[in-house]
């Protein structure tokens, strides 16, 4: 079976497309991913190496990434389900979705409460959308509790559980994700060396991202973000003189859209609920460094915000055609 991309975008994607292993255990190194380049001025499509990274972005650029680590978020309980830590609320409540197999559990819960290790009883307060669960952790610090009895969330197209090393990024330095924020993946300390004295600039924000799960034909919730001082003085001072604004990850683009005041960066944090699509477009985000992503989902309308769409869909027929990789171990494409 092959891939075909479908109007709007809603392609079967064949499984040998998808990336179960990481590139270190291809014989590889992180940086060794292909990488899609879609030039938005010239309309070219072209395949290079993510370490060409260096040579495609130009001095003034400025890289915005994403420096959340990933938790190990997902536990097993006595039912025999797992739960997926996904992410916080305002009011100090979690999200968490629950799994039965490879399959979101849709059903009800007996009594609405599953059985965790370490003798925790965790109570399902209410459906938060289809997936999601509303629930108040009965352990003082979910972090804590998650590092002792928590396994990174695996999908059924990655064989085996792997350490919570393989899903961490180069920047990854504040905990809070449940899922590896994968575009940054193939960064390595050379990379950015190399990067730097390009004379490309490299600024964090913070995006606690959820579960990815929720794709498919349903809009993003809340997420906990931080863009700081530095980070938006960076990116205004880019703008100002000319330079690009590349996005690491669609997280980052949520995250620096979310802090968005008059046509400006200003430092912000909190849970934010900006959805960036073609009806809510970018402000500040030139370009997007980014995985591939899942037919029908929403990251792909925020894609259609920053590059125009029959450009995205040829890119996405190049990246099929080629074979390229998806999922959080696969391979990225740069659109700038």
């Amino acid at each position: 079976m092959s891939a075909t991309l479908e109007s709007p975008f809603g392609f079967a994607l064949d499984a040998a497309l998808e990336a179960d292993r990481p590139a270190e255990e291809r014989g590889l190194l992180r940086s060794d991913v292909r990488m899609l380049v879609t030039d938005k001025a010239t309309g070219a499509i072209e395949h290079a190496a993510f370490d060409s990274l260096p040579a495609l972005v130009r001095p003034g650029d400025l890289l915005v990434v994403n420096n959340s680590a990933t938790l190990p978020a997902a536990v097993s309980t006595r039912q025999g389900l797992r739960v997926h830590f996904s992410s916080t609320r305002p009011d100090g409540s979690w999200l968490v979705e629950l799994r039965d197999r490879d399959r979101p559990h849709l059903g009800e819960v007996q009594g609405r409460t599953v059985d965790l290790p370490g003798g925790v009883s965790l109570y399902l307060e209410r459906r938060f959308g289809k997936r999601l669960w509303v629930t108040r952790p009965p352990v003082p610090s979910v972090p804590e509790y998650l590092a002792r009895y928590g396994r990174p969330i695996r999908y059924s197209y990655v064989a085996t559980d792997r350490p919570l090393s393989a899903y961490q990024t180069a920047f990854a330095t504040v905990p809070g994700s449940a899922e590896m924020p994968s575009a940054a993946r193939p960064f390595t300390p050379e990379i950015v060396t190399r990067l730097v004295s390009a004379g490309v600039g490299i600024a964090p924000i913070t995006l606690h991202t959820g579960v990815a799960s929720l794709e498919s034909d349903e809009d993003p919730y809340p997420e906990w973000f931080e863009v700081g001082e530095y980070t938006a003085r960076q990116v205004n001072a880019t703008r100002e003189a000319g330079g690009r604004v590349i996005a690491v990850g669609t997280t980052a683009v949520r995250a620096l859209e979310s802090a968005v005041s008059e046509g400006r960066v200003v430092a912000a944090s909190g849970h934010t609920e900006r959805i960036v699509s073609t009806a809510h477009p970018v402000e500040v985000v030139d370009g997007l460094l980014t995985g591939f992503h899942e037919p029908r989902s929403t990251h792909l309308s925020m894609l259609e915000a920053i590059c125009e769409t029959e450009l995205l869909r040829a890119s996405y027929e190049a990246a099929i055609g080629a074979r390229y990789l998806w999922h959080e171990f696969g391979d990225v494409h740069l659109i700038a």
